[in-house]
């Protein structure tokens, strides 16, 4: 039960229209407040204080729990969905049979998500907005 979640902070990449996409998405959900986000490019990113750097939550997307540990890669995005009332996206994303392709998947997408994001990321992005102004 999401009332039982701990609060769950996540690094994302805010030169990514992708990466906007997705924590727009998620933050329109979030209506338990159980989700944080923070971009790793501004200034409320304090590597020090997170205890990963800029460079690596460049390369993967990380997750703090309000108890301080951390998350990163695929393994973020099943808690990020049952936080955000995605039911089905958490189990989905949850499956041990799927983790060795979402693993994969993730650091393909990783690796490459400026040139991924230049392609669909607006359109992902334009297509959130519009959702969000239509269930308002």
């Amino acid at each position: 039960m999401a009332s039982n979640l701990q609060k769950l902070t996540l690094f994302y990449d805010g030169a990514c229209p992708l990466c906007q996409a997705e924590i727009l998405f998620l933050s329109s959900r979030n209506h338990q407040k159980l989700l944080d986000f923070v971009d790793v490019n501004s200034d409320q990113f304090d590597a020090n204080t997170v205890g990963v750097s800029c460079e690596q939550a460049l390369a993967a997307m990380y997750g703090q729990y309000a108890d301080g540990t951390l998350i990163h890669g695929a393994a973020v995005f099943p808690e990020a969905y049952c936080r955000a009332n995605l039911p089905f996206l958490a189990w989905l994303f949850s499956r041990k049979s799927l983790q060795p392709f979402l693993r994969f998947s993730y650091q393909v997408f990783a690796k490459n998500r400026h040139a991924i994001s230049r392609v669909i990321g607006p359109s992902a992005l334009r297509l959130v907005q519009k959702n969000i102004a239509q269930n308002k």
